[in-house]
């Protein structure tokens, strides 16, 4: 049960909330420590072509959280996938030293990349591939280069929705200039963090909010509705079902607004289809 303490937007309604303000029906009683209702994103802002040289790319702020985006376009693809007539699309995470708090050690130098890192790096892949005609790619491998240059929660996510946004740009140009003879993009895919901090449901964590949270989920979905990935993680305690249902609704109203500020840039009609 939601707690009096944690305000809703627009009545508690999934869907209505605000993009980036707080409505008027929330100004008042106990909001978050950064003035958010619990059902609330923090501001969101994508800067398309932030790196001009790349096929595709964006800078995704997301509150506090800023992630640059790039697609790049290599021709073939890995061995096991060669004489298919398939694509690939795979993903590279990683974050600048001081993208946190206290500086983190450059990977390159420990020799190793940590398995957070490879985690991630693995969930934004399969992310992007779910939404991904490969057939239509042909032998070509596309990557996606996913840079935290500044990190307040919500990294992985914010990676995922900004990655699409980088991959859609770069095959409208491909489709364009001819490389490509159709978009392979069959949907859209965003991706958001929802959790129970003293057992209230809070939609976008933040980082004080997440190293505290009692359940911490990230929830992976296309514009059409359909769940890519959840994550859910009992931190502090377990969940029940009904707090489960909770905040998959949570996160789904997350993101179907940040499906809006992908489409504002790159406003693409898909036809889904069951594959």
């Amino acid at each position: 049960m939601i707690r009096p303490g944690c305000r809703l937007t627009s009545r508690g309604l999934p869907g209505k909330l605000p993009l980036d303000s707080l409505s008027a029906e929330s100004n008042g009683g106990n909001l978050r420590a950064d003035g958010r209702a619990c059902d609330q994103l923090r501001p969101v802002k994508l800067t398309p072509d932030f790196v001009p040289v790349a096929e595709g790319s964006v800078l995704i702020e997301i509150g506090q959280t800023r992630v640059i985006c790039t697609a790049t376009l290599d021709d073939g693809v890995p061995s096991f996938l060669k004489g298919s007539g398939k694509g690939w699309v795979t993903a590279e995470y990683g974050m600048l030293p001081r993208a946190t708090e206290q500086r983190t050690p450059r990977e390159s130098t420990r020799g190793r990349q940590s398995g957070r890192t490879l985690e991630i790096s693995r969930l934004i892949g399969r992310s992007l591939r779910a939404v991904t005609d490969q057939q239509k790619l042909g032998e070509r491998t596309v990557w996606l280069d996913c840079d935290v240059i500044q990190a307040d929660g919500g990294t992985r996510t914010a990676s995922i929705t900004g990655a699409y946004v980088a991959i859609a740009l770069a095959f409208e140009r491909m489709v364009a200039t001819g490389i490509l003879k159709s978009m392979p993009l069959l949907d859209s895919v965003a991706a958001t963090s929802v959790g129970l901090v003293l057992s209230d449901p809070m939609l976008d964590l933040c980082y004080e909010e997440d190293s505290r949270a009692e359940v911490d989920m990230n929830v992976v979905m296309t514009g059409s509705g359909r769940f890519v990935e959840v994550q859910a993680t009992a931190e502090g305690r377990p969940f029940a079902g009904g707090e489960l249902d909770r905040l998959l609704n949570l996160a789904a109203s997350g993101i179907r607004h940040l499906t809006e500020h992908q489409r504002s840039l790159v406003p693409l009609n898909f036809t889904v289809r069951a594959r």
